[in-house]
């Protein structure tokens, strides 16, 4: 590790943290971890490193995705990248100087439009870090909004992990979770939705559209029940679902966040990601992040330029909305240029041809043996019951599928239960090899 301090400089602060040594500061860590493998092999030349790392570059094995659970395989326009790998977009640093960064600025206007349009709300920021801390930081924000309360309401469709960053996020302001469960239809429970907002303790309450099991949520229902009962309402929207559902803004949703990922950004095995926020103009002033706006020069010509900088590094920490600092431009301008090149109708397009094709892989494999997990109306996502299931997930693996995710580990109720996904990238021959695969498993029931 590289220490910047001076010996002397070390032993007077491990001194005042009432330690001996410098492994007594990391003793917190498993050792294991500090330690290099033993089998590292001897130092190489740049050139023999390079052939090293194509040769095992080589043993990688190409996987057909099946699976989603936040993270989707779906086409991307050579486009998108092409045009984010030229100059004016290649940088991920917040663009403080509007009289040098008019090209960025100005792409990022766009894409706060087309998320603000695509969610149906008034106004969308420039970027989070991901979906999970968007959802964490609409929680706080509504906490704000609401000014009273000290429970949370969180649906069981939610994404798991998403719920898990919540947590993390509240762990210091002592809120109550209350999580509502999910009905056999696959949605949530409105009956014990009303029960846990009935106390008028609650200080947010927030669904995911779809949800996680990819099941449409009755959001006009959900959003009734939070405007009787003065709760503000939180949406995590999958964005391609918006090109055939009804925007959450149209429901009385008060913040939509979700994850671009999906917008023209590689898997890359788990990320980077890029979050988005969306709300009402009237609570625009408590929203984390940052908002570009576009206004006039001294010479009357448009200008683009940060406006409404709440975050910690930009103004005192106790007027500040979030800690949110890092900048997503980069990964936020490739979900604009995506969203440019397909247009609504091509958006459209890869919303209805991952259901269709998501229909005709589940009548195949329900004539296989496996079930139905719930009964209600779902797009591209859904879980299907089959005997051994994460011995098959396991036994695919081998033959090249990445057939689903077992949801054993979210939740233990779903045992034996596979969350399978498939988008507009799938092709009818892929499915059909998947189906012969599974077969010659002699999976049933």
């Amino acid at each position: 590790m590289h220490i910047p301090h001076s010996e002397e400089e070390t032993k007077e602060i491990l001194q005042k943290l009432g330690l001996r040594s410098l492994e007594d500061l990391f003793s917190h860590i498993d050792p294991d971890l500090l330690r290099p493998p033993p089998d590292l092999p001897e130092p190489m030349s740049e050139e023999d490193l390079r052939r090293y790392f194509l040769s095992r570059a080589r043993e990688n094995r190409p996987l057909v995705c099946f699976a989603g659970a936040g993270c989707y395989d779906r086409i991307i326009p050579s486009a998108v990248w092409q045009i984010l790998r030229r100059g004016e977009f290649l940088t991920a640093y917040t663009p403080y100087q509007a009289e040098a960064s008019q090209g960025t600025l100005q792409a990022v206007f766009e894409y706060q439009t087309l998320m603000a349009e695509l969610t149906g709300m008034e106004v969308a920021n420039a970027s989070m870090y991901d979906g999970a801390s968007a959802l964490a930081e609409g929680v706080l924000m509504a906490r704000a909004i609401r000014g009273k309360g000290r429970k949370v309401v969180l649906s069981k469709g939610i994404n798991p992990l998403y719920r898990e960053v919540v947590r993390t996020y509240l762990s210091g302001y002592g809120d109550e979770i209350e999580e509502a469960p999910v009905t056999g239809e696959g949605t949530t429970d409105l009956n014990a939705v009303e029960d846990a907002l009935k106390d008028r303790s609650a200080h947010a309450l927030a669904v995911q559209y779809p949800n996680f099991f990819g099941y449409i949520e009755p959001l006009k229902e959900i959003g009734e029940l939070a405007g009787k009962y003065g709760v503000p309402l939180i949406v995590v929207a999958d964005p391609v679902a918006l090109a055939v559902l009804k925007p959450p803004g149209d429901f009385g949703a008060d913040i939509v966040v979700g994850e671009g990922q999906q917008l023209g950004v590689p898997m890359n095995f788990g990320g980077p990601f890029v979050g988005f926020f969306a709300t009402r103009e009237r609570y625009v002033r408590k929203m984390p992040g940052r908002l570009v706006g576009m206004a006039e020069d001294v010479e009357g010509r448009r200008a683009f330029t940060l406006v409404l900088q709440t975050r910690e590094q930009h103004i005192r920490r106790e007027r500040a909305t979030s800690n949110i600092c890092t900048n997503q431009n980069l990964l936020a301008l490739a979900n604009l240029i995506y969203l440019s090149l397909l247009g609504k109708e091509g958006l459209k397009e890869v919303a209805v041809q991952s259901l269709s094709k998501a229909m005709y892989l589940k009548r195949r494999l329900l004539d296989l043996g496996f079930d139905e997990v719930f009964s209600g109306r779902h797009l591209w996502e859904f879980p299907l019951r089959v005997k051994n299931a994460e011995e098959v997930h396991k036994r695919l693996l081998d033959r090249g599928f990445l057939f689903g995710v077992p949801l054993k580990r979210f939740y233990p109720e779903l045992e034996d239960c596979l969350l399978i996904a498939v988008t507009e990238k799938r092709t009818k021959e892929e499915m059909d090899n998947l189906v012969e695969a599974i077969r010659s498993l002699s999976v049933s029931q």
